[in-house]
């Protein structure tokens, strides 16, 4: 019998995306910006759909099922009558809403278009499902557990910004919604704007940003964001344009998305000119960033422990862009009284696409649930002929195959030695993090190390921090939580007489952003992390993406090229162990 496949797709937003699931399984999952080179692409994304199906080893007519993550339809009656009561001012919100629907209608036919084959040779069914379905979907339907509370919380999606749910089998139950136009995403982009990060996605920047300062306005952000019973929030709109102007969420020609200004003349009134991108950072700024992150988090906390009292389970699902908030997450194990908390890997709008898949197989046709994403390895692997061919091709370079054990044995003790080692192996993550197949990894302990990767390589903000992958079982040996953390979604303090050890990947305010590895999940990491135990004692290495102010690399080309335009040591790509010939190198040791 032919098996059922369900295409699922994040289209016209950013981070834009597929994901195929064949009975109720994940085959691939792929963001589009890994594939065009645009980074948080906005567009319809057909190289994705195209590269999932390849995966897969199908052809656009064996779909049989076209999931969406957008349903005009949904909160319909809150449009209308915020329409009703807003005559006058909404001719633009109106314009924009008209334009996305238009854009996401027209999904079938690009599709086809895409593979130059005409619209009625598209058999499958297609489906429309409300955004804050899809993230509710992304992490419940695949968490593993059988009864859990849910909480997606993002900018806007469907007049959405927030949807708690409880989650039993395969019924997703929605308890309450917070509409337009309050929403913490929109509250954390404002202020970011307002600060000088106007980049989509340059929230988590600020988070980063956040532990620099004190939360001096902390009773300003009180009223800016106002608790209210059972659970909800309001925001004061006096300091916001988009409940007047509408959120100007657009892309320009290559895709990149933009957000117009969301911050009123309010806020200048109150704290000043905002300040502009790339000039110094003030005390108010960082003061401004620190009290965000305990705004958000406040609200966070205030709503998660309302949700607990709902649906008394120890279970949480959580979903959405805001729920990348890594610092908030791991903070919940701590503020609120869930024991375990389940986010995958792309909680972002990415996720929707793999959300608006399972929405379809589990809840529309009605098929149990088998599925547990405990990796987040679904892209393309290369294979040794095509990375072979990809060195062959390369020039300045000398490369050696090592067999294993010998090639973690090596490669950790560069690493021991302070050298900076490109680690590209198996199949590409999905999500915003490099979780050990597409990775940088470096010495977590050596004091000169952060200075070291952002001159030579990341190029980015002095006040980032790196991130620490820990073998899974280790975790509590060098952090004061054990919580498994695969996707990097959770932010824990360090433990103190592990703080200096670790003081590459220890934050300003003693808290490392980690990902757990286990043997099972991604075996080659977990190997090369256990020989740098071996050599040094720490079962931790400092993981950052494997790329330059661009998305994280895809192909064996993509990666070498990056290897050789900035000052990396070594490149490990499957058991080739990759250096620059010697005219070509560059001095390049740690210190």
């Amino acid at each position: 019998m032919k098996p059922t496949y369900i295409l699922g797709l994040n289209a016209f937003h950013a981070d834009s995306g597929a994901a195929l699931v064949k009975e109720g399984e994940l085959v691939a999952a792929v963001t589009e910006e890994r594939l065009n080179r645009v980074k948080h692409f906005a567009g319809f994304p057909a190289l994705s759909i195209k590269e999932v199906l390849d995966i897969a080893g199908i052809a656009l007519g064996d779909v049989d099922h076209i999931a969406i993550n957008k349903d005009n339809k949904a909160n319909l009656l809150a449009k209308l009558a915020f329409a009703v009561t807003n005559l006058g001012r909404i001719t633009k919100m109106a314009r924009q809403r008209l334009e996305y629907r238009a854009k996401t209608q027209t999904t079938p036919d690009l599709i086809c278009e895409s593979f130059g084959l005409p619209r009625e040779s598209l058999r499958a069914k297609i489906h429309n499902v409300e955004h804050h379905l899809c993230h509710a979907a992304s992490c419940f339907l695949v968490s593993g557990f059988e009864r859990a509370a849910i909480f997606s919380v993002d900018g806007f999606g469907d007049f959405a910004s927030t949807l708690t749910g409880r989650g039993e089998g395969n019924e997703i139950e929605v308890l309450d919604r917070t509409l337009f136009p309050h929403s913490l995403g929109i509250l954390y982009t404002m202020v970011c704007q307002f600060i000088g990060y106007d980049h989509y996605g340059d929230e988590g920047k600020v988070m980063g940003l956040s532990p620099y300062g004190q939360p001096a306005y902390e009773e300003f952000f009180d009223k800016l964001a106002r608790l209210k019973p059972k659970g909800r929030f309001e925001l004061n709109l006096d300091y916001f344009l988009h409940h007047r102007e509408g959120v100007d969420y657009s892309f320009d020609e290559s895709g990149y998305p933009t957000v117009a200004p969301l911050f009123s003349e309010a806020m200048v009134r109150k704290f000043g000119a905002a300040r502009r991108p790339g000039t110094e950072l003030t005390s108010r700024d960082k003061d401004l960033a620190a009290s965000l992150q305990q705004c958000l988090e406040k609200a966070y906390f205030h709503i998660l422990n309302n949700l607990h009292e709902q649906v008394r389970s120890d279970n949480l699902c959580l979903a959405g862009g805001v729920a990348l908030n890594s610092v908030a997450n791991g903070k919940a194990l701590d503020h609120t009284p869930f024991r375990n908390i389940y986010t995958q890997a792309a909680a972002g709008d990415d996720g929707t696409a793999l959300g608006a898949a399972f929405y379809v197989h589990n809840r529309v046709l009605g098929q149990p649930r088998r599925f547990l994403m405990d990796h987040a390895y679904t892209g393309r692997e290369y294979s040794l002929a095509e990375i072979k061919a990809a060195l062959d091709r390369t020039e300045g370079i000398v490369s050696e195959w090592v067999e294993e054990p010998e090639l973690y044995r090596r490669t950790a003790s560069a690493i021991a030695q302070g050298e900076v080692v490109g680690w590209f192996q198996g199949k590409m993550e999905w999500g915003p993090r490099a979780l050990g197949n597409r990775s940088i990894v470096a010495h977590p302990g050596l004091p000169g190390m952060k200075d070291v990767l952002n001159s030579r390589i990341k190029h980015r903000e002095w006040f980032r921090p790196f991130a620490p992958s820990v073998l899974e079982e280790r975790v509590g040996d060098y952090f004061e939580h054990t919580h498994p953390s695969p996707f990097m979604m959770m932010v824990y303090k360090t433990r103190p007489e592990m703080r200096e050890a670790l003081c590459a990947v220890n934050h300003v305010d003693d808290t490392g952003r980690l990902q757990t590895v286990s043997r099972q999940q991604n075996p080659r990491y977990y190997a090369l992390i256990e020989a740098f135990a071996r050599e040094t004692g720490l079962a931790v290495v400092l993981n950052t993406s494997f790329n330059e102010n661009e998305p994280i690399v895809c192909t064996p080309q993509e990666a070498l090229a990056c290897f050789l335009r900035t000052r990396m040591d070594l490149l490990v790509i499957h058991n080739w162990m990759v250096r620059r010939a010697p005219e070509t190198s560059a001095a390049g040791q740690l210190g």
